[in-house]
């Protein structure tokens, strides 16, 4: 086989790849490897699909029908390093006891970890992250209003 023809080969799996990606209808890997070998990419095995699936960034999330399925995140719109942060934020809520924050899907770990590099010094005791959800406790010399204050101003959270 000519080193052209690999090439091509390789350039028609990727492109077979994506476009079942993006039908956002997969929940396993093994339903991966089962449409890349109807479409004639006999050779083809769970670990090299696992491979793809991390090379091209792909995530299971849950689809419109609640299914967990595999899909690209830059078509949901998954931050990345140039996502400006009040842009992830999408809500600010709290009671008495803590303050919770909705993200754009796939945000909520990197909010909390800047949150959780404010520290005790701003009112933060801890945070628990989600996906989209994160839970936010203030230590006991922040009143929990002061500090969904405080967060609100940081993301630029209007009421």
């Amino acid at each position: 086989m000519s080193v052209i023809s690999i090439k091509k080969k390789k350039a028609n799996l990727i492109k077979t790849f994506k476009n079942l990606i993006k039908q956002e209808k997969f929940s396993t890997q093994i339903e991966i490897v089962r449409a890349l070998q109807e479409e004639g990419f006999h050779n083809i095995n769970q670990s090299k699909v696992s491979r793809m699936l991390t090379k091209f960034g792909a995530v299971r999330i849950r689809n419109t029908r609640m299914e967990m399925v595999y899909c690209f995140p830059l078509e949901l719109n998954i931050p990345n390093t140039t996502s400006p942060l009040k842009n992830l934020v999408l809500d600010i809520d709290y009671n008495d006891v803590l303050i919770i924050i909705h993200t754009s899907p796939g945000a909520a770990q990197l909010i909390a970890r800047l949150l959780d590099s404010l520290g005790k010094s701003e009112g933060i005791l801890g945070t628990i992250a989600g996906d989209d959800t994160i839970f936010v406790v203030p230590t006991r010399l922040f009143k929990t209003i002061n500090l969904y204050n405080s967060i609100q101003n940081l993301f630029e959270q209007k009421l």
